[in-house]
């Protein structure tokens, strides 16, 4: 699955390549979930591959950027939750900016998105990102016609000056039905571990599904170039849709597996001169878990 080399060589597959074959018509979308154990033994898998392709990003200081885009309760953040659930945090961060403050907004409109950008050896997933102007922003009048016109100018020019500065960029928008967006909605209203979801935009996100629609297909258009492509992850079952998007972006880069030299442990040496003060001295956390245990039978 994994793209591995012999050399060190970075970059992407062919990008105008990809960008034809990642645009081909797809098949009917599917309603069946995944088997859960098929799904959780090749999930394990693809994260295999994913630290390995961390240490490869880390060793040849490559820097990889990923764009999670797609309507609302499309299933980006739980993706992203299973693509660094096992990538060491310093070298791997999640980028998901609120709304601009009043400076902000007097900025360039990238320019805050630029603090963000990976250094070499990092790995960046942007939950949402500078689109925001192509979609929500738009639909939601948040900017102004000529702002967006703007935008959809400049955006091509930006991403081509970050893909000719080495960064690797990959573009991923997930998408549902409307009647599995609203199936999604309804099971967080009684879901006290998933209420904080909810927002008033997402009741917008229903009432302005055309809308998007037609900013999204905008975006489509103007954005979506042979050099800075957009992958279309089919997301009616999550399970699919996280297998699929980590096996595309692991077949995009051309990386190795780094041999490290193996960490062996010294034998504890005996305490000289030490004695550990009395338990007494210090605070400890209540065992609240032997609560949770059943009394020994008699």
């Amino acid at each position: 699955m994994a793209h591995r080399t012999d050399d060190s060589g970075k970059g992407h597959t062919d990008h105008k390549a990809g960008h034809k074959a990642g645009h081909k018509k797809g098949s009917a979308r599917r309603q069946a979930r995944l088997d859960a154990g098929i799904y959780e033994a090749e999930l394990l898998r693809l994260q295999a591959e994913l630290v390995a392709l961390q240490e490869w990003v880390r060793s040849t200081g490559a820097r990889v950027l990923i764009i999670f885009e797609g309507r609302d309760a499309a299933g980006k953040g739980s993706a992203i939750k299973r693509v660094t659930e096992y990538l060491n945090p310093r070298f791997a961060r999640i980028v998901a900016l609120p709304a601009p403050t009043e400076r902000e907004r007097g900025e360039w409109y990238f320019q805050r998105y630029v603090a963000h950008l990976p250094a070499a050896g990092e790995i960046v997933l942007m939950d949402r990102s500078w689109y925001n102007r192509a979609g929500v922003e738009h639909v939601m009048g948040f900017c102004t016609p000529a702002e967006h016109k703007r935008f959809m100018a400049q955006c091509p020019v930006f991403e081509r000056l970050l893909i000719q500065d080495g960064i690797l960029l990959f573009k991923y928008w997930f998408s549902i039905s409307h009647s599995e967006q609203e199936r999604r909605f309804k099971s967080r209203l009684d879901d006290p571990m998933r209420q904080w979801k909810l927002s008033p935009m997402d009741r917008e996100a229903i009432l302005r599904w055309e809308d998007y629609s037609r900013a999204k297909d905008d975006m489509f258009m103007q954005t979506d170039t042979a050099e800075s492509p957009w992958y279309v992850v089919e997301a009616e079952d999550k399970r699919r849709a996280r297998i699929n998007l980590i096996a595309h972006l692991l077949s995009s880069i051309d990386y190795k597996e780094v041999r490290t030299e193996p960490v062996t442990l010294p034998e504890r040496p005996k305490a000289v001169n030490y004695t550990r003060p009395p338990r007494e001295l210090f605070r400890y956390v209540p065992d609240f878990a032997a609560s949770l245990e059943k009394p020994p039978e008699d």
